[in-house]
């Protein structure tokens, strides 16, 4: 019987790798964000006393996207925050990715029910 290419551990440390990584390059976006706010914004006031909520051009991928290449500092943190939600989704995906590679069919449909959950509740329930 020949060993499969890929087995437990090593997808075990491509996950680990992955989620390592991911949380690694959120923390740098955030911070080069804070640092191109804060060079830009650091004289201006707080003012507490009205609530603003966030602007429309920090509410969507794209427009984030957009914000982030113009250099914009709110955008570039807003963008290391949805590279850190979006890291244990892709994590979720490598899971099923294994599952498949290894032929574990319970496990794939079961990773991508927990996939349709997160999905659903980071996209579709906004539209309630």
């Amino acid at each position: 019987m020949s060993q499969p290419a890929i087995d437990d551990r090593r997808i075990e440390i491509l996950l680990g790798n992955l989620l390592r990584f991911g949380v690694l390059l959120a923390a740098f976006v955030v911070i080069a964000g804070a640092v191109i706010y804060l060079a830009r914004h650091s004289g201006e006031q707080a003012n507490y006393t009205v609530f603003r909520g966030e602007a429309a051009a920090l509410r969507s991928g794209p427009a984030i996207v957009a914000g982030a290449l113009r250099l914009h500092g709110k955008s570039i943190i807003q963008l290391g925050l949805l590279l850190l939600i979006a890291t244990p989704v892709a994590r979720v995906v490598f899971s099923a990715i294994g599952f498949l590679i290894e032929r574990d069919y319970l496990y794939v449909v079961l990773t991508l029910i927990v996939l349709a959950v997160l999905m659903y509740s980071l996209i579709g329930s906004g539209a309630a």
